[in-house]
């Protein structure tokens, strides 16, 4: 999913320009605390965009009057020298134009001092900008935490493909180091079959020459890349992510990966075709939601359920104070928050106070509750008002 990448901006001193560009995972970035170590002000900045033309030639222009509206905040706050510091990577960003040619559906941007992260999102959010203490990140989390995400692998003997999304929407993702491309990549020179012949080509695809060898060599060959691309697919992306995969191959492919796979993630359900023979992304998204959308629907069920029978036994609540006293003592074990439900106002994590209303600073009580739950070990899921089992924006089970 593209949410979960990002482009660091790095640019010299007094110089404006896109030096270098790296790409992490923001899932990876709030597990390590990297936003957290952020020193004010820290800017959050999010906005629509858009994915063909001619849409897309107004993204930067909106872009560039929210840093407008960003300047004219940090100069209330902040000494002129130092708004010109925090502002100049995104004038660096503005100006890039092969940026805004790969746009998604929307656009984050956190920044602080030392710190400019760029998140590409898979969903459309409202044009925002929030200048405060820390990141206004639960619109990240909404996708991130969104029940309805997915990922679905596609493999056949020669190469792999990973794709991210939900619903509405599904991108190819780039496939972490450590994750075989080709069977080259996996096998190398341990090829029982003259595939040395077959390197990688852009895009993630392969370029073959030569001609394949006896019909069991080369199924030797694809049970052991199969178990190569089941291992690192597992340790880089299913562990990390926690999503259900859907193995996308042709019916043979199929039996001879799921034979080997180790991976908990991986429904039984799957797509009898390898994603190279579709006609387009959203066709394999329609197939992906036909095999998701079941699994999605139970477990709303089951989740409003298992609230239901919680709350009266003391187990659950759906008061922000309450929530927030059980996350201080380490009892939620599952959060359930309502998708663009906001709640002016901020949790004082040392203490567990809820303070309502609007403070100036843009900061959400269920933003604040969602981050100190994850941090004390809860599972935090942001669902569509429909499946909410309660009208207040939130539903906590406890461990006891």
């Amino acid at each position: 999913m593209q949410l979960t990448k990002h482009v660091v901006v790095g640019c010299h001193e007094g110089q404006t320009g896109l030096m270098e560009i790296s790409v992490s995972r923001f899932d990876l970035d709030h597990a390590t605390g990297v936003l957290e170590e952020s020193t004010p002000p820290c800017i959050s900045l999010y906005q629509p965009t858009h994915r063909h033309l001619p849409e897309t030639q107004q993204d930067p222009i909106r872009f560039r009057n929210l840093l407008r509206t960003l300047e004219e905040t940090l100069l209330d706050q902040q000494p002129k020298d130092e708004v010109r510091a925090l502002l100049e990577p995104f004038s660096a960003l503005a100006e890039d134009h092969e940026f805004w040619n790969h746009n998604q559906d929307g656009l984050a941007v956190l920044a602080s001092r030392g710190l400019f992260r760029v998140y590409r999102l898979q969903h459309t959010v409202p044009e925002r900008v929030v200048v405060a203490d820390g990141f206004l990140t639960k619109p990240l989390m909404r996708i991130l935490q969104s029940a309805d995400r997915y990922q679905v692998l596609g493999v056949n003997r020669k190469e792999v493909r990973l794709f991210e999304g939900g619903v509405d929407s599904l991108d190819e993702v780039e496939l972490a180091p450590g994750v075989p491309r080709t069977i080259t990549d996996a096998l190398g020179d341990q090829l029982t079959e003259p595939y040395t012949n077959v390197r990688s080509g852009g895009h993630g695809t392969a370029l073959h020459y030569g001609s394949g060898s006896k019909d069991e060599e080369v199924d030797i060959d694809a049970e052991r890349f199969f178990r190569a691309v089941d291992r690192a697919v597992l340790e880089h992306h299913s562990k990390p992510s926690g999503l259900p995969l859907i193995l996308a191959a042709l019916p043979e492919h199929h039996h001879m990966f799921r034979e080997v796979s180790r991976n908990p993630f991986l429904v039984a359900e799957g797509i009898d075709v390898h994603p190279g023979a579709m006609k387009s992304i959203d066709e394999l998204r329609v197939r992906a939601w036909e095999v998701i959308e079941p699994h999605h629907r139970a477990r709303m069920s089951a989740l409003a359920d298992e609230f239901g029978r919680a709350r009266p036994k003391g187990l659950g609540g759906a008061d922000a104070d309450e929530v927030a006293a059980a996350i201080r003592d380490g009892r939620v074990s599952t959060l359930l928050l309502e998708a663009d439900r906001e709640l002016p106002g901020r949790v004082d994590t040392a203490t567990g106070d809820v303070y309502r209303g609007v403070d100036g600073t843009g900061s959400d009580v269920l933003d604040d509750l969602a981050d100190w739950a994850r941090r004390m070990g809860g599972t935090v899921l942001v669902v569509p008002a429909g499946s909410m089992p309660t009208d207040t924006g939130m539903a906590a089970i406890y461990r006891y």
